[in-house]
Parts: C-alpha cells; structure tokens; sequence
C-alpha cells in the first residue's frame, strides 16, 4: 500500500475534496500571482509526489483574485538570474522544466481554470495542463522574447505547436503577444470559455467528472498521449494495443460490463 501523503505548502494553496479533486492556487494576487525560485520547486515537488497518491485524482490550477500566473517574479527571480553564472543558470532551467515534465508524468487529469493574466511561466503551467478552461478577460503570452530571451522555455517549442499549430505557436512564440481569450478558443488553447464568476465551478464539475474514475484507465491515457508524441503509427497502434489489454485486466473494466448488464451506471473504484 502507497502512503498516502499531507500536502501543506508554504508558497500556494493546497485543497483536497472528498470526491479526491485537488486544488493548486497560486496565491499572490496583488501581483497577478508571480512565481519565485521557492514556488516553482515546491509546485515541482507536489506534482512529482502525486504519482504515488492514489487519493488525489484529478487537480485544478487557478489563480487567486482574477489573473491565474503572471510568470517568474521580475524582482525575485529575473533581477537576480542576471547576476547569475552558467551553471547556476543551467540549474535554474532545469527546475523550470523539471515542473512541466512533473505535471506531464503525474497520472492524475490536470486542468488549469485561467482568468486574466496567463504569462510566461504561468502560459507554460497552463501548456502542460491536460484541459484549460478560460474566460472573456483571459490573456495568455509566450513573453520570454519581450525580455530578450527565447521563445524557447520549458518545452513551449515542443508542446505548444501540438495545442494550437506550428505557426501559430511560432508567432506567440517569436512575437511575446498576448493571445486574446476568443483567439485561444478558436485555436485550440482553451476547451471553453466560461463567465468569471463560473470558472472555478465549471473547472471543478470537469475534475470531479474525471475523478469518478476510471482513474487507473485516465493515468495510461495520459501516459499514451505523452509516449505517442515521437513514436510512428504503427508503434503507437501497437502501444495502445499493450495499453488497453493492462486496462482491461482491471476491476472497473469488471464494474462497467456488470453495470451494463444490470442497466446500472458504473461506480469505478480505480483499480
């Protein structure tokens, strides 16, 4: 049996329902909910431990007041990264990708619930979300040329192109220009846009859905979506062949042909 683990973060909010749906709130909102060299490690641990929590099945990202992230805090971590050297740099880098490549592994559905400001390293926690919800107001950008580096950060150039096209990302992703909510819609980048005062609901009525299970089947659905980016057809087919025949082999694979029969709905438990 998996320990299951008490998440008490010291630089965001942490929620854990009943129905096993999570909530991560960034929580700086006199700055638009900025993030530091402390948040983006401890963002990067959560999301490395919830591989192991059977608990928690699905997770929400939102941002406290109305903006969801506006990126790397310009004096906690831009002022300072320009006093920096190469490998300390390097370091730097790695964590901000190892957070992306945390949400991408964790099993758990993810789906970040943006309004307002959606920047940089916030776009880039939104990116690698499995589901985006947004609203009217909602403004997403690539900025990182706009402070003379690449549009080149925690893995934009590989998983934006997949959401919303190779040249669309390559303007965002040259030009740092916000993205307007209607755009985002049209393109791909968000699943539905939402009034304000709904989003967080609409959000949480999408996680609770997906935590109903089959949780064990969403985890290798993932995990598929993540393996089949480089493979070819024929591997993938095959991938997803292996894939089916483990899910089919589960107890709620069991639980939903039983339900059927008895014209039942069926109550899946994960395993």
């Amino acid at each position: 049996m998996t320990e299951q683990q008490e998440f008490n973060p010291e630089h965001f909010l942490w929620q854990l329902d009943a129905a096993g749906v999570a909530t991560v709130t960034l929580n700086r909102p006199e700055r638009k909910n900025p993030l530091t060299f402390e948040s983006y490690a401890e963002l990067r641990d959560t999301f490395r431990a919830l591989v192991t929590q059977k608990n928690v099945k699905a997770v929400v990202i939102t941002g406290a007041g109305e903006n969801f992230c506006s990126g790397g805090d310009v004096h906690e971590i831009i002022g300072p990264l320009t006093k920096m050297e190469m490998p300390e740099l390097l370091r730097f880098t790695r964590m901000t990708g190892d957070l992306v490549k945390a949400i991408r592994h964790c099993p758990q559905p993810v789906i970040s619930a943006i309004d307002g400001i959606c920047a940089g390293a916030g776009a880039a926690i939104a990116m690698a979300s499995d589901l985006r919800y947004g609203t009217s107001r909602s403004k997403t950008a690539f900025l990182f040329t706009r402070v003379g580096l690449a549009g080149a950060d925690m893995g934009a150039c590989a998983i934006l192109p997949r959401i919303i096209g190779q040249g669309r990302a390559s303007e965002l992703l040259f030009t740092g220009r916000s993205m307007a909510a209607d755009e985002g819609e049209r393109w791909g980048w968000f699943n539905a846009l939402v009034e304000p005062a709904d989003l967080l609901q609409h959000a949480h009525a999408m996680a609770a859905r997906l935590a109903a299970g089959p949780n064990f089947a969403h985890g290798i659905t993932k995990n598929q979506l993540n393996l089949e980016w480089d493979m070819s057809l024929d591997a993938a087919i095959e991938a997803e062949a292996q894939a089916q025949a483990i899910c089919m082999q589960t107890a709620d694979f069991d639980r939903a042909y039983n339900a059927f029969v008895k014209k039942e709905k069926p109550v899946f438990e994960g395993d």
